[in-house]
């Protein structure tokens, strides 16, 4: 049973080597293209129906929150069809891969409202900002596995998020734009920058 068990470990540890070393295709340009729609639909609802985004921003944040979860889903749907049929086998490390290089990222992006929230909600003005610098460094921990293109989506979020801090710090505002635009183009970036690194060979199979 001990044998078994080795067996099966060095097996896992085998798959994991092999997917850490191959490129995943698990991101669909057209998907991530949409999640950019997305966020400008989001930023054109608060825009006319959220006065005072400063005022309310639990509502601001919560409109955000909501976009994202939706993007997620998408993406999610999505990478799990696609690495079924571009990875086969190796389809749930890649997916296991692919989270594990995205998360922190992401929940140091929650945690972060959270904490602004509930123990300084005067500097909430800073969180369009901070979470474009958090899907940086998301963006820049999943190149390992994606084509190195990728980076320059990361290094627009990175500008962008110092960008707006910038703006922002002119006003301690929030704005539905200061979140909206920079992922609207950030997306559009990455989606783009997958299709020309992949999207030929997606429309062949």
């Amino acid at each position: 049973m001990r044998d078994l068990d080795k067996a099966l470990a060095d097996i896992l540890a085998i798959r994991s080597q092999i997917a850490a070393g191959t490129a995943f295709r698990g991101y669909g340009p057209a998907t991530v293209a949409a999640t950019s729609g997305i966020a400008l639909i989001t930023a054109l609802a608060q825009h006319l129906w959220l006065d005072d985004p400063t005022g309310h921003p639990i509502a601001f944040l919560a409109g955000w929150a909501v976009a994202a979860l939706v993007s997620a889903v998408l993406i999610w749907i999505e990478m799990q069809a696609r690495s079924r049929r571009h990875h086969s086998g190796l389809a749930d490390a890649m997916i296991q891969q692919a989270i594990e290089q995205f998360l922190p990222a992401a929940i140091a992006g929650v945690l972060l409202a959270i904490l602004q929230w509930k123990f300084a909600p005067e500097t909430l003005w800073m969180l369009p900002g901070l979470w474009q610098v958090l899907v940086s460094l998301g963006v820049f921990a999943s190149v390992r596995s994606l084509p190195r293109t990728i980076a320059l989506g990361g290094a627009w979020y990175f500008l962008s998020g110092f960008t707006v801090l910038l703006i922002a710090s002119q006003s301690h505002a929030l704005s539905p734009w200061t979140m909206g635009l920079p992922f609207v183009i950030g997306q559009l970036v990455l989606a783009t920058l997958l299709y020309f690194a992949s999207g030929e060979i997606d429309v062949e199979d």
